[in-house]
């Protein structure tokens, strides 16, 4: 933008286009496409059933499978219907930072960024945390001192120097990891039947976990988002009109169907619900199918949380490359690797952020996820009815259904949800206060952030040079 006044601010950017630009033309074999992304979403989203385990805990079985089943109704599928609008009508770098600045102005677009790069350091610090708790299960040494500490911390630096090498974590890499992560709860599936009401009775590791049935709801309500984490690399999907929507909606049911088969699969086995908490599949594993199956099952719980963190790297690291572009942060963060073409100080910087992160309890950054990436989701959400009042003409391969009532009421359920969410926080506390009061302030501070950096830039944002094709 050329001036950096108040009208400025919530006008449209100039330099994004009515439509979505052609692409940078490259080898076709190097693009996601349908079943490519939809892996690259599942491992976004969800990683596997790893991490339910709390949901039945709280809620018991009946009550964990109907919040499995009900959750991606009213939670995952109107955030993959307004998804499914917005990639296909704007399949830019950066994505839901790119919609909400092209709805809202500079402004909202850099709270919208801010927002989820304050979200991911909490979102990212639980799957590492998910990885010791599974190692943990294996090797109990690592529970001592701070030795878990330090495994969480070393799977935040190879999982960015990874990144940093151009590791592709998507395309077939993303199906396999899925079909191994698979693989041992499809083997509890089949046991099941062999073992019904067998379990009643079995002596399990006594459980730490004090989660209820709404910190349940709270788990279930993370384990299903991250739905617009896969739009940050629409410059290498083919297609991405087409396959976005498509693949939104195939990983929703993906996604629910592995989270609730497993559980009613242990149901008929008489396991009782007190026995679970995070990682203690590793424990059901063994009374299943013995110790192959528990090594199996571990080896993939760690995998999981492996497989996440570095999926999740190459979405984030993207949107404060974006921001370096339109110059809406400093020109070092959209450094790119000369032989990877990886945005490596992007990664490195957020690295420390997931870094110090990593000591907070699990549940405590559960709620702060959900609380600031809700935040976020619902600027995505008021952005989609934003166009369609001030682009009805805007070409939208993918439309949500009903109109302006749908997209309005598309919304609701969502922002409901996260407004329990938000109640919730009250009872959380995280250094010395409140999740909401913490959450609150986070959100604020992206307010000061702005207005610090316009005064850095009083000449207002730059308007964005070409952007470099990113490697896969």
């Amino acid at each position: 933008m050329a001036t950096a006044t108040a009208r400025a601010d919530l006008s449209q950017p100039s330099f994004i286009p009515a439509v979505a630009p052609p692409f940078q033309k490259t080898k076709k074999s190097i693009r996601l496409t349908l079943w490519p992304l939809v892996a690259a979403t599942f491992f976004m989203v969800s990683g596997g059933t790893y991490g339910t385990e709390d949901i039945v805990h709280g809620a018991g079985y009946g009550k964990a499978i109907l919040i499995l089943l009900l959750t991606p109704l009213l939670w995952s599928l109107p955030t993959a219907f307004m998804i499914g609008e917005l990639s296909s009508a704007l399949p830019f770098e950066g994505g839901y930072y790119a919609w909400v600045r092209r709805a809202m102005g500079n402004f909202w677009g850099f709270q919208e960024a801010w927002l989820s790069l304050v979200a991911s350091i909490f979102d990212m610090a639980i799957y590492p945390t998910l990885f010791v708790a599974y190692l943990t299960r294996m090797f109990p040494w690592f529970q001592e001192n701070h030795r878990g500490v330090a495994v969480a911390l070393g799977v935040v630096i190879v999982c960015a120097v990874l990144n940093i090498m151009g590791v592709k974590v998507v395309s077939t890499t993303s199906l396999w990891l899925f079909f191994a992560l698979s693989a041992p709860f499809a083997a509890v599936f089949v046991l099941a039947p062999f073992k019904i009401h067998a379990l009643a009775n079995a002596v399990t590791k006594p459980t730490t976990s004090n989660v209820d049935i709404l910190g349940g709801l709270l788990i279930c309500m993370w384990n299903y988002m991250g739905w617009d984490n896969a739009s940050t690399i629409a410059t290498e999907v083919e297609r991405p009109q087409r396959t976005y929507p498509r693949a939104m909606l195939v990983a929703v049911l993906i996604v629910c169907v592995t989270y609730v088969l497993p559980f009613a699969a242990m149901w008929i086995t008489g396991l009782p619900a007190s026995a679970w908490e995070t990682g203690a599949w590793a424990d059901v594993a063994q009374l299943m199918g013995g110790p192959l199956l528990r090594i199996a099952l571990v080896a993939g719980g760690m995998m999981s949380g492996f497989g996440m963190f570095n999926a999740l790297v190459m979405s984030y690291s993207r949107l404060p490359l974006a921001m370096a572009q339109d110059g809406m942060l400093p020109k070092v963060f959209g450094k790119l690797h000369k032989k990877s073409r990886a945005p490596w100080v992007a990664i490195l910087a957020l690295a420390v952020g997931w870094g110090l992160a990593l000591n907070l309890g699990f549940e405590r950054l559960v709620t702060l996820d959900i609380m600031i990436y809700g935040a976020s989701l619902s600027l995505e959400f008021i952005a989609l009815i934003c166009l369609r009042i001030r682009e009805p003409e805007l070409k939208r391969p993918f439309r949500v259904p009903g109109g302006m009532f749908g997209a309005i009421a598309v919304g609701i359920p969502p922002i409901l949800l996260l407004g329990f969410a938000i109640l919730r926080s009250e009872h959380e506390v995280v250094l010395g206060m409140s999740s909401l009061v913490f959450g609150l302030l986070v959100i604020g501070a992206g307010v000061v952030a702005y207005l610090i950096n316009h005064a850095l830039k009083p000449a207002g944002w730059a308007a964005a040079a070409p952007k470099p094709e990113m490697a896969a």
